[in-house]
């Protein structure tokens, strides 16, 4: 028996939709981890990555309020040592 080019569901044609899907996400993925990958490169590459210093903290602290001016110089002086 012929049943033509769309003959019957056979199991190439589940595997085969099985396989498309499975190859469609697989894609997708991909290009979303490159895109990211990209644009994470191009920040640190163009922006530059500094970590904060002990005295970067003490300003932001003393900026923030949480010390006084007293107590900044005081600690500012330190870390200077």
């Amino acid at each position: 028996m012929m049943y033509g080019y769309y003959g019957g569901l056979g199991e190439h044609s589940i595997w085969g939709g099985l396989f498309a899907v499975v190859l469609f996400v697989l894609l997708v993925v991909f290009i979303v981890r490159l895109i990211r990958w990209n644009s994470m490169s191009h920040f640190h590459h163009h922006h530059e990555y500094k970590e904060n210093t002990a005295l970067d903290i003490l300003k932001e602290r003393y900026a923030k309020g949480e010390i006084n001016k007293e107590e900044f110089e005081i600690k500012k002086k330190d870390l200077n040592n």
